[in-house]
């Protein structure tokens, strides 16, 4: 019998040991991936998804900063608060800033190196101060609201403190008011709203045809638009008249805002007739006469008879006192019987003059504009109370000064070929005053001017 001799082999290697290591690495890497891709990626007939990847899987590469291209990345340096500080009764700049804890340095800093500081000097209570201070403790900015429309804003820079001005643009609406007289023009106006730079802007206006000591009469009517300007909902004031007309004992005056062609403003009848005259019928508001154009007036401190040259105005101690006309001041001090006084030269042929004055605004030399405010009503020198003695001469003849207006040359007109302009301009005020007056039954004789 033969002998077979069974050989017995060792167990066979995996095949995966005939590959180098790094070889199956890779191997395993790609069967991944490929298996990853399959799960993920929807086959041609599959319902279109987006599977979401779980944001720990979701990691993104760290991003290299190359110092050679790119600027470095710095925190954003954050706005400095600013700290307010309202103006309170008896209140110094000094006072202020040191309630703000600041320097008297960082005061003469702003003072003696920024523009329009000196607006400072006329804080009030109630006025708002802001601050911006550094981390030292010195001053970087101010902000100073001057009033509801403008502001300054003080910047520290290199060379000492910048100045920006603010301004706030008011919305401006119209308004139409009226009022009858009972006792006095300031009364009735006051009592139907009507504030009181427009009573003595409409003074201003009707002064060169109607006196307002000797023409207004009860019962007499006004209708003026003018202008109320507003910020966010608040009424701040008033600013201009554009239209008025006056009812006076059966008479009408009209007048009228125009801009002409070079930009000037002026009022102006509705024919374009200049409401500003040669000369004021009288040189301050709202008074009565104490004692008129005399010449053989008993003087009240002496009792002789002696001729009074002018009109006396009895008004209280400080009321303003205008050039009745445009001119240049001739003489202008003080003298035992005057008090204080002004002559005016207008031209060369009138002069003004305006006695016992509280006080002078104006010097000998001053050119003066009508209207313009050359003292104060004051009972100076030979006076017996606070009043204006007020005097024209025409050609060195004393004249009445409440008739010697009518006589004077006819006011200047709008000129013939700025008329079409000046007709359009003013036609829709026109129309509102004659709806508005038709509306209240305001009439004047047919005949009225």
């Amino acid at each position: 019998m033969r002998n077979w001799k069974i050989k017995r082999h060792a167990e066979s290697k995996p095949i995966t040991a005939k590959f180098p290591r790094h070889h199956l690495a890779l191997a395993a890497s790609t069967l991944i991936a490929v298996g990853l891709a399959l799960l993920i990626l929807p086959g041609e007939n599959a319902e279109a998804k987006r599977t979401a990847i779980p944001l720990s899987l979701e990691l993104s590469p760290v991003r290299q900063q190359n110092p050679a291209t790119e600027a470095p990345i710095t925190e954003v340096e954050q706005e400095q608060p600013w700290l307010e500080v309202t103006v309170k009764p008896g209140d110094s700049l000094s006072a202020i800033f040191g309630r703000a804890n600041l320097s008297p340095q960082d005061l003469h800093e702003l003072l003696s190196g920024a523009k329009k500081a000196t607006a400072l000097s006329k804080i009030r209570p109630g006025q708002k101060l802001s601050f911006q201070i550094n981390d030292e403790g010195k001053l970087e900015a101010m902000s100073f609201q001057v009033d509801k429309l403008n502001s300054l804003v003080f910047e520290r820079s290199v060379s000492g403190f910048s100045t920006t001005e603010l301004a706030e643009t008011p919305e401006v609406r119209q308004r139409v008011a009226s009022a009858t007289i009972t006792s006095s023009l300031y009364k009735a106006a006051h009592e139907a709203g009507v504030g009181q730079n427009i009573i003595m802007e409409l003074a201003n206006i009707f002064g060169g045809v109607l006196d307002f000591v000797y023409d207004v009469r009860k019962d007499d009517y006004f209708i003026v638009i003018y202008e109320e300007l507003y910020l966010n909902g608040e009424k701040l004031g008033s600013g201009q008249v554009l239209a008025a007309q006056y009812f006076n004992q059966g008479r009408s005056f009209e007048a009228y805002r125009y801009i002409d062609k070079e930009g000037d403003v002026d009022y102006f009848s509705e024919k374009g007739e200049s409401m500003r005259k040669a000369f004021l019928r009288a040189p301050l508001d709202f008074t009565r006469i104490s004692s008129g154009f005399n010449p053989k007036r008993l003087h009240p401190v002496f009792k002789t008879v002696r001729p009074h040259r002018g009109v006396d105005y009895a008004a209280p101690r400080g009321t303003p006192v205008y050039a009745a006309g445009d001119g240049r001041v001739m003489a202008a001090g003080y003298s035992k019987a005057n008090g204080n006084y002004v002559f005016i030269k207008h031209g060369e042929a009138y002069v003004t003059k305006y006695l016992h004055l509280h006080k002078r605004a104006v010097s000998k030399g001053s050119r003066v504009r009508q209207h313009e405010t050359i003292g104060w009503v004051g009972s100076t020198g030979y006076a017996t109370g606070p009043h204006l003695h007020y005097e024209f001469l025409m050609n060195g003849v004393h004249r009445n000064p409440a008739t010697i207006v009518n006589k004077l040359p006819p006011p200047t007109k709008v000129g013939s070929s700025e008329m079409p302009a000046f007709k359009q301009q003013i036609s829709g005020m026109q129309m509102q005053l004659r709806t508005y007056a038709a509306q209240r039954n305001y009439t004047v004789d047919s005949d009225a001017g």
